[in-house]
């Protein structure tokens, strides 16, 4: 499949954050990579139209996350943003934002895993994980396993808590097999690197299917936001200079923004609780059915489930 094609989009429900995110008043959200794009997008829909009580902004530098910070009160003045230092790919900088939002927290009611990097040069995280995998899949199942305890907490307050996993359409790019589970601990430096954003989108995907089964009072869903011009691809596109080329020609003529590219993961936070199928992966806006075959394959995601927990074992706040 061609890489353009992964950027693909169609259109679903309607959605206006203007007049359709409701009061999220009292509630408690975390956003991860919350300083830019998609991220910075949607903590100021939240911030501005539904007015939660506390946001925390997830961000590697804390110098960014507050320049977020500053350019979205300007839009919402009043709004309560809490920035936590969040490094995906390493474990001790994830087990540190978790014991601060523990402690800061009585509640959490949204986490949206909106973080991701694509298709980087061969490279590995801090446990050796394939810097991708590692950081969109490995990095967000530790942080939500340190989180369980709270969710699980706010539920008797609000019994409509939700998981928002950012997945894509680049979950086509994934092997063959899936997940290349024997190499995956290694930067697979033999695999193309959009080969390798497939098997850590298609991870995404199967996360969120897996936490809707194993927790189904937690509302999980995956989001593919649509083609959006955000700096995601800076890494290809830099290292692919022809392709790269077309891609940011096509990008700046059909590509939405941020603020458009954003809906699909705040209609997922937001929307009325029977709009949503939890354990669903949706395209913009609201749409179901564009997943391929392997991403429905629930044997490989329960195996990767089970992967996952094995590799995480040890790991406590």
């Amino acid at each position: 499949m061609g890489i353009l094609s992964i950027f693909g989009g169609s259109s679903g429900v309607s959605f206006n954050p203007a007049t359709d995110i409701p009061s999220q008043a009292s509630k408690v959200i975390l956003v991860t990579g919350g300083n830019s794009g998609l991220g910075k997008e949607s903590i100021l829909a939240l911030a501005k139209y539904g007015s939660p009580a506390v946001i925390w902004l997830g961000a590697r530098s804390a110098e960014r996350a507050q320049a977020a910070i500053d350019d979205i009160h300007k839009a919402a003045p009043g709004a309560v943003i809490k920035a936590v230092d969040l490094d995906l790919s390493s474990f001790d900088s994830i087990k540190a934002a978790a014991r601060r939002v523990l402690a800061e927290s009585d509640r959490l009611d949204t986490l949206m895993l909106n973080a991701g990097i694509m298709a980087t040069p061969p490279a590995v995280t801090k446990e050796g994980y394939e810097i991708q995998f590692g950081t969109n899949h490995v990095g967000h199942a530790l942080l939500t396993k340190l989180l369980l305890p709270l969710i699980q907490k706010t539920m008797p307050i609000n019994p409509d808590v939700r998981i928002i996993v950012l997945a894509s359409i680049g979950h086509q790019l994934a092997p063959k097999e899936g997940i290349l589970f024997d190499t995956v601990k290694s930067s697979q430096e033999n695999i193309s690197s959009l080969t390798k954003y497939g098997q850590s989108k298609l991870s995404n995907i199967f996360f969120a299917a897996e936490l809707a089964r194993r927790y189904p009072q937690i509302k999980s869903v995956a989001i593919h936001p649509g083609p959006v011009n955000t700096n995601l691809a800076v890494p290809f596109t830099k290292s692919n200079k022809i392709l790269g080329g077309i891609i940011n020609a096509v990008a700046a003529v059909t590509f939405v923004t941020p603020e458009k590219g954003a809906q699909g993961q705040l209609w997922a936070a937001t929307a009325p609780s029977d709009a949503v199928i939890s354990g669903e992966y949706y395209t913009p806006v609201g749409k179901l059915g564009q997943g391929t075959t392997l991403s429905k394959d629930a044997a490989l995601a329960a195996r990767l489930w089970e992967w996952t927990e094995k590799e995480l074992e040890g790991q406590t706040v």
